[in-house]
Formats: C-alpha cells, structure tokens, sequence
C-alpha cells in the first residue's frame, strides 16, 4: 500500500529574510513546485487522511425493491450503533457519519452508487454493500481503487479476493453455513440428504460445500436438483425431491426462487425438514405459514437473546434510535460490523490514513465484542466464523 501521508515541509528560518529576499524566495519555492509538479502526480491531491471533523463513510444496499426490508435494517443497525459512539464523543473525537444509497438490489444502480462514493474524496471507505451479484459487479474497481471495502453482505467467495488487503470480509462464509447444516444433519442421524440450489454461482457454491462435507467424511453423495432464479421450474424441482424420500433437504436458494420452492414444496408433502442459509431469511414473512418449522442458519447471534452482551448493547441502541421496526438479523448484523468499523478506526490512531486504517482491521484478532469474535487472518477469509441453527417458529419469529 503507497504511504498516503504528505511530506512534512522544510523548517522555518530563525530571523525574518529582507522583503526583496523573501519575495525572491517565494518565486523560487513556486518554480521549484511546478516542476516537483511535473514528476510526482500526488502534489497538489488531497491525501487520504480522514476529515479532521467527520469520517464519512458510504454505503450501496437494497432500501427499496424485495430486499429492501433487509437493506433498511442493516443500514439502520449500523446507524443506530454509529449513533451510540458518536454520542460518547465519536472515535478519537471524530463522529463517524454513514451515507447510504438505495440501489434497489440492481447492478446497473449499486455500481453507480460506487463510482459516486469513489469519486467523492470526503469518503473515506466503502461499508456493508450489499449482494453477491452487486458485490460481484463492484470488486475490480474496489480492488484497483484501493480504497477500504469493509464487511460486505455476502458470504460469496467472489468477496474473497486473493492479497486484496483493502477488502475486509466478516459475516462467515456460504461454505461456513453449509457445513453447518450438514454437521447438524449427519449429528441428528440423517444421511440421505437433498439439495435443491439456484443455477448461478451462490448455488454452486452451497451444492460444492455439501457435497465435500459428505466426501469427507465418506457418505452418500447428496443428490442434487437445479433450479432456475427466475423459478419457473419451482413445482417441477419439488415434484422431483419429494419423491426421493429424504431424511433434510438443504437448499442453496433465496429470494423468489426459495419463496416458490418452499410454497411448491409444502404442497406436496409437509413431513420433510428444509434447512436454508441466513440469506434466506428475507423471504420468511412473504412465506407465512409455509415457514414454520423451516431450519436456517445464522452468522450473527438472535437478536432477541439478552444473554449475549453485543446483543445487550445492540438493543440499548436501537431503542435510543427511536426505530419503530423488531429488530432481525440483518439489524444486529449492521451494528455488528459498525462497531468493529469503530474498533479499527480506534487502532488507526488519531489521524487516520485509508492505509493506516486497512493495518488496523488486520490487527484485530481474537477480539471479543460480548460473545462475538473477531479473528482476522487473511483477505481469502471472514474474520467471523460465527454460524449458529435456528428454526422459523408457529408464530414467524426464530427460535433456537
């Protein structure tokens, strides 16, 4: 990482030259200047240091569109947290303000809220975007930005870049939630397993991480049916599964696709479990009663259990927010990573730099935030390895 910090300037001489000197001095120092000019493109840029006053910090998710009650609270979770440290006198005496832009869950709109944000010197860094197909279109720039993108919305390795140090990951990964389910499954006895996932690259990645799990510890392959995104093979995937009479059914789905699954599904027979990831907790209020009884993954503790301290201090937060919305998952999920961006702000010392603060995120390992851990490692992994198993109860809430 380039040093971003502006040389020091030469030291003031000790008696006052003669005006003629002086004036001499300054058109020599202004030659001197335009011709450094010519050979060191940084003279004359603004650093990267923070603002003295303000860190601003800008953020692209779903506001609106059918993720945008999950993009709303994890904005809101995070604001709420940044709320709470600004109050107590910010970081270092600095508040931390968070710019969010509705993307609607559409490429085209979150790589423009990018582009904005990069080109804007006054951000600071990138925080909690949103989306793995979204995530997917912003990481080149990102990465040649060099700019701190920290704790996306997505547990996709394609958020993983290899050496891409300014890329700072830590909700765990799908892989991380899918061996999860498939621990519980084969602890609970079950080993003729079913998976339906989306035929795109989340998909992928939860039939590949299912079927090494099964590889290594040398049981039946899972067998496994495609659907499309847009579910139009929904009834014909369910059909297909139902007869195969299996012990769970994981699947690798979200969004419309696990909405008509799941309605297909129960419809043909409502004895068998279905086991999901985190990201499908969005769609458990559209599916209403089909939900009950499903089992899903989480990357951050229940949101209700006071037994945890983060979760302690989220609540406080997010009464004093004044939001009127329960707080879920991906709530507590924002003012998680708010506060871990605080943690690093912290480490980066009293004038952050862009480059002083990506060192920090890596300094920040085996830190516990109240009954949630922090081990950074490196770019290939989240700093989170925190899955725990829920289930959708009769009333829609989540149990453990």
């Amino acid at each position: 990482m380039p040093n971003d910090r502006l040389p020091a300037g030469p030291a003031q001489p000790a008696c006052r030259p003669a005006p003629h000197t002086l004036h001499a001095a300054r058109m020599d120092r202004r030659r001197l200047l335009a011709a450094a000019a010519v050979g060191l493109p940084w003279i004359g840029m603004r650093s990267s240091r923070a603002q003295e006053a303000t860190i601003r910090i800008g953020q692209s998710v779903a506001l609106t569109g059918t993720q945008g009650e999950n993009g709303t609270a994890l904005a809101q979770g995070a604001k709420a947290a940044f709320a709470a440290i600004n109050a107590r006198g910010g970081v270092h005496g600095r508040s931390i303000e968070l710019l969010t832009q509705d993307d609607a869950y559409e490429v085209p709109k979150a790589v423009a809220n990018m582009e904005r944000f990069l080109a804007d010197r006054d951000t600071f860094a990138l925080f909690t975007c949103m989306g793995t197909p979204t995530i997917g279109a912003m990481m080149p720039k990102v990465i040649e930005s060099g700019i701190p993108f920290f704790a996306p919305f997505t547990g996709a390795q394609l958020a993983h870049p290899k050496n891409a140090r300014n890329v700072f990951n830590i909700r765990a990964s799908y892989a991380d939630e899918t061996s999860k389910l498939m621990q519980h499954l084969v602890t609970i006895g079950i080993q003729r397993i079913g998976v339906a996932y989306m035929n795109n690259a989340f998909g992928q990645e939860v039939l590949n991480a299912a079927k090494q799990f099964l590889d290594r510890l040398k049981l039946p392959e899972a067998i496994a049916v495609p659907m499309e995104t847009n579910a139009s093979d929904a009834g014909a995937a369910a059909a297909k599964l139902a007869g195969g009479h299996f012990g769970g059914l994981v699947l690798g789905l979200a969004g419309l696709s696990m909405l008509e699954f799941v309605k297909a599904m129960r419809a043909i027979d409502r004895s068998v479990t279905l086991y999901a990831l985190s990201v499908s907790s969005a769609t458990v209020k559209a599916m209403g009663a089909n939900a009950t009884g499903l089992v899903i993954t989480q990357v951050v503790p229940l949101p209700s259990n006071v037994v945890t301290p983060v979760v302690r201090d989220f609540q406080a937060a997010w009464k004093a927010s004044g939001v009127a919305a329960d707080p879920t998952h991906a709530a507590l999920e924002g003012y998680i990573n708010a506060r871990v961006f605080a943690e690093a702000l912290q480490r980066a010392g009293r004038n952050p730099t862009r480059a002083s603060f990506i060192e920090a995120t890596w300094s920040l390992k085996k830190w516990d935030l109240g009954g949630y851990e922090i081990d950074a490692s490196t770019p290939e992994h989240s700093a989170s390895r925190f899955v725990e198993i829920t289930m959708v109860g009769p009333t829609g809430r989540f149990v453990r």
